[in-house]
Order: C-alpha cells, then structure tokens, then sequence
C-alpha cells in the first residue's frame, strides 16, 4: 500500500537528481527538435481532419481566475471591506462540534495531515468578511479530530495571488533539501491564484506546521493556465517517488506528475475527461483504500462545481488501479460521495497510522453558500469520517463512509426505547434545547397487510423520523420500504430561502428489503445522516426558524418493529459561542 511518508530511499541521491533533470532536459530538446523539423519538412498532401472532441476554453477569462467561484461573487464593488455585524442568527445556527472559522467565510478543507502528534486542518480561508475572496491558510490543529485549537493564518495572500486549495506532507527524509538533519520538516503544496495565472508553489514549515516559509525559486509547476489548480501529493513506495494529482479544472482533466524532491515535476499522464460535465473539475485526492474481506483499491475523487444532479456542487469518484504512472478505473462507473446538496472538496488526510483512509469535506454549496443567514462567519465542515470500500446489493464496489470517533463526545443518554409501532402511530420525545445529537436507529417496517390495498401515500409501509418545535416546522428523513429509498426533506424549515437552496433529496438502500438502519448527527445549522452502513451518506444544511425540540417516530401504512435505537446529546468541541 502507498502511503505519504518520505522515500525509502533517499531522494537526495544524486544519480536520481541527476537522472530526473536529464529527463526535464530531454522533454525540452525533443520538443525543440520536433520543432525543427516540421519547419524543414517538404510540404505534403493533408488527410481529411479528423473530429475531435470539444475542449472548454483555458484561457478565455481575464478578469479573474477561471474558477467556478469567482471572488468574491455577486459582491459589487469594494465587498469584503464592509463590516458585518453579529445577529441572532450567528449563535442559533453555529455548530457546536463541526469546526466553523471564528469570523470570516472558510470553504475547502486543504493541507490535512498528521504530524505524529497532532492533526492539523488548514482551510481556504477569508479573514475578512464572510463572503468568497482574500483566500489564506486558515489553520487548526486537534489531537482527536474532533476538539480544534484555532491557529494564526498560515499562508496568507501575496503579491502573487490568492493561496488556492493545496495539500501538507511531512517531509521525514528530507526529499527537498530544504531542511536541517535535526528538523522536522512539514511541505505545502498549494496554488497560487491570479487573474491570469494558476500555478503551483512550494512552503517550507520547521515548526511543525504552524508557519510556513514560500520556496525561493517559486513557482515549482506552472503550465501557463489560468484554469489549474489543487494538487495532492502522495508517496507511491513501489515506484519511490512522489505523485501529485491535480485539475486542469476547465479541460475536465486531473493530470498526474512524479517527483523525488517534491520541486522538480515530471508530466506522467491525463485522466479524464470522465464523469459528470459540470463547469470546473476541482480538489482531486487520491488514496489506496482498503476493501471489506481484504486487500485494496485506489480511490480518485474529483470535486465537481457547478454540475451536481442535485445542483451546484458535488464530489464524485473513481475506483480502479494506479501504478505509479496512470489511474485506470475499473470501469465506467461513478460513484457520488453524497446524495444531499452540501459537501464538496471532499480531502484526504496524510501520513495517517496504520494508512487508515480518513476524509474530511467543507458542508457547503457554492450555489447559496454567501447568502446564508449568518452574517459575521459562513461555512462548516464535516465531521471526520473513516472509508472503506464495500459490496452493495448488486456487487458493485462503492465508497463507505463512517463518522469517525463521535462516540467519545457522548454525554449520558437522552431516554427512548421504543420497540414497536403499529401502522399510523408515533412516538415523541423532547429535545435538549441547544445540543448537537447523535441518532442510532435500526427497524424493520412489516409487509403489507393483505387487506389494503396496493397505492402510493405510504400504504404499503413507510417509517419516519422527525424533528420539529412548536412553530410547526419539520426536519424529516424517511424510509420508503415498498421501494427502499431513503429520503431526506428540509423545506418545511424557515429560517433560510434562496432559490438553489432546494428541500428533498433522496437515495437508494436495498430494493426488496424493509429493514433499514441509519446514523444521524444533527448540530445546529448541519445535518449528516450514514445509512446502509455508510453507502449512502447525506450532507444537508438546515436552518430552522427556531430551535427544533423534539423527536417523533412515525408509521404509515404498516407497523414497524425497532430493533434499536440510541439517543445523544453531544458535548460542545470548540471555544464558539453557541446555542448551547
């Protein structure tokens, strides 16, 4: 299995530089050489053109950079100069464990990484109001994943543009040079962002992270686009070198180049286009993730935005085989990390122990995510969340995602052990006002009684779980079991409208079967329901017009037998004034 820890092999070798920059050199003659000889060669009949397929324009804007979110969008003049100020809102819908910026706008996460000691999340990041631009570093550090220490901006915006989406790596060997015998080192790889240009840069950390030095001879990787940016490094061991993947956003390409000092890169190969349109690809990772009963795939994600079926952004992925050179998938399948509106820049974590696959995504559409009722801070992620890869009721392999150690923020369990409802009963409880909840629920809905009759409205059995308060505003997610779909329907909340902020979504479980089983982290503003074992994952903001108070299970068309349910209120993770 790869991993993202330093070659084996010391990079510093000096046949291996050697060898690298004689093939930088070599690319260049024979391009140069190539060259030549088209101009010097005789004039001969052309064959017809042959088609070829359109390619998205890489150049086309001059204003700013070809990116599928302007910054800051829809903000005339001089926006993020103008002051907000807290209201209501910025306390009612603050989280209380998913990590939110102090004040600002914060959209994907970028750089994560394990130091050996602490985990570190730095985050795009405008310090200055809470609308898109002025992109920095924000940077967090946890020991748990869960309780996060804010830190200072880590890399901030320069002369030469905005610090665009980019990864972390710890640099144990020293593949760069950059760093003493006795360091530490820590590299970021990130983009640097101007109206005209989309490079890739290289910083230096010796403090472990917490500030960065820019590489002298920046940048390291620039093609000449205005439409290239996120790479994502990883150490593939059997080829002992360095990979990065990164987007040629606007050609729908992820490229791969190879590295053995993390400065000097050399084009490997293209992936794409494949997969959903949309407008930008954006934020590829790539890992090896383990499979359920054995052995491995690799994974590649690809943020896509705007061009999600549910609208606006979206990540999807790709299983297959890489070595060391080409991603080849399996086949043509995609698969979406979400069937909800609002987790994008899906990132993985680096030089994890034991190489355990864990992601973090920003819980935000670009569609509406400037237009949110809060107004001094905007944006949220997920909790961490572990994957695997898992056979559905097909057989095709697909993405499992879990939350990662939630279970040890539990306080003492709310009360409600309902074990069956007959067809068109309900069962209530109240609600801790302020707390993030954990759900755990698993039931079996009964088959259809003989003697109704076959029809829609839930007659043939559907169980629902509800939460609401006293103004008559509803939350639900519901299982279907004649057609075994999961549903999840925000809309009858009012505390948020906007025309892209749509209210239903739903996914598919197991046809043919009535039992369902599913895991919901409701906190504040933020919703993340894991169904089927974590094949389907939903990811929904939600913004009540007042706090939701209760809880209530419900039948209709048929009983239901549970077979378990457990309730949480969650402790509070970071120094935020909330709700709670």
């Amino acid at each position: 299995m790869a991993d993202n820890t330093s070659p084996e092999t010391s990079p510093l070798d000096p046949a291996r530089r050697t060898a690298l920059t004689s093939l930088l050199t070599l690319g260049t003659a024979a391009c140069l050489s190539n060259t030549a000889s088209a101009a010097d060669a005789p004039a001969v009949p052309s064959a017809p053109a042959q088609p070829t397929p359109p390619r998205a324009p890489d150049h086309a804007r001059t204003a700013e950079p070809n990116a599928s979110h302007p910054s800051p969008a829809d903000q005339p003049g001089n926006a993020h100069m103008r002051p907000a100020a807290q209201t209501p809102a910025d306390t009612l819908y603050r989280p209380s464990m998913h990590f939110t910026p102090t004040i600002g706008f914060m959209n994907d996460p970028n750089g994560l990484v394990f130091d050996g000691s602490q985990y570190h999340l730095y985050y795009q990041y405008d310090p200055f109001a809470p609308y898109a631009g002025r992109v920095h570093w924000g940077h967090a550090t946890s020991t748990d994943l869960l309780h996060w220490q804010d830190q200072p901006i880590a890399i901030p915006e320069t002369k030469d543009g905005e610090a665009f989406t980019g990864c972390a790596v710890m640099d144990i060997k020293n593949s760069t040079g950059l760093f003493a015998a006795d360091e530490t080192g820590m590299v970021a790889l990130y983009t640097r962002a101007s109206p005209t240009k989309q490079s890739q840069y290289l910083a230096t950390s010796k403090d472990r992270g917490q500030t960065f030095t820019e590489y002298e001879h920046n940048p390291v990787l620039d093609i000449g686009s205005n439409s290239f940016r996120d790479p994502q490094i990883l150490f593939h061991k059997p080829t002992s070198q360095w990979v990065m993947v990164v987007a040629k956003s606007r050609l729908h390409q992820i490229a791969f180049y190879a590295s053995i000092d993390l400065i000097h890169w050399v084009h490997l190969s293209d992936f794409g286009p494949s997969g959903l349109f949309g407008a930008d690809y954006e934020c590829p990772n790539l890992i090896e993730i383990p499979v359920e009963g054995g052995g491995t795939r690799w994974v590649l994600f690809v943020s896509v935005n705007p061009g999600a079926p549910t609208g606006g952004s979206i990540t999807q992925y790709f299983i297959g085989e890489f070595d060391g050179s080409r991603f080849i998938p399996d086949d043509t399948v995609i698969g979406l990390t979400d069937f909800a509106k609002d987790a994008y820049a899906l990132q993985v974590y680096s030089n994890m122990p034991n190489n355990e696959a864990v992601s973090i995504a920003w819980l935000g559409n670009w569609q509406y995510c400037q237009e949110l009722p809060t107004q001094t801070w905007r944006g949220s992620m997920t909790v961490p969340r572990t994957m695997m890869l898992r056979r559905d009721f097909a057989g095709w392999l697909r993405l499992a995602q879990q939350p990662r150690g939630v279970e040890t923020l539990r306080g003492s369990a709310i009360p409600f052990a309902p074990r069956r409802l007959e067809a068109g009963t309900s069962v209530t409880t109240p609600l801790p006002s302020g707390s993030a909840l954990d759900l755990t629920f698993s039931a079996t809905v009964d088959e259809r009684h003989a003697s109704l009759p076959p029809g829609d409205k839930g007659r043939t059995g559907r169980f629902v779980i509800t939460f609401g308060n006293e103004q008559g505003e509803t939350l639900t997610i519901g299982f279907d079991a004649f057609s075994g779909q999961l549903w999840l329907d925000r809309s009858n909340l009012r505390g948020f409208s906007q025309p892209f902020f749509t209210g239903e979504f739903s996914t598919v479980l197991n046809p043919d079967d009535r039992h369902f089983s599913v895991r919901i982290i409701l906190d504040a503003s933020t919703l993340e329901i894991f169904a089927n074992g974590g094949l389907s994952v939903g990811t929904a903001l939600i913004f009540p017009s007042a706090p939701l108070s209760f809880l209530r299970l419900e039948t209709s068309g048929a009983g239901a037998t549970i077979e378990s349910v457990s309730l949480y209120p969650l402790h509070k993770t970071m120094n935020r004034e909330t709700a709670s």
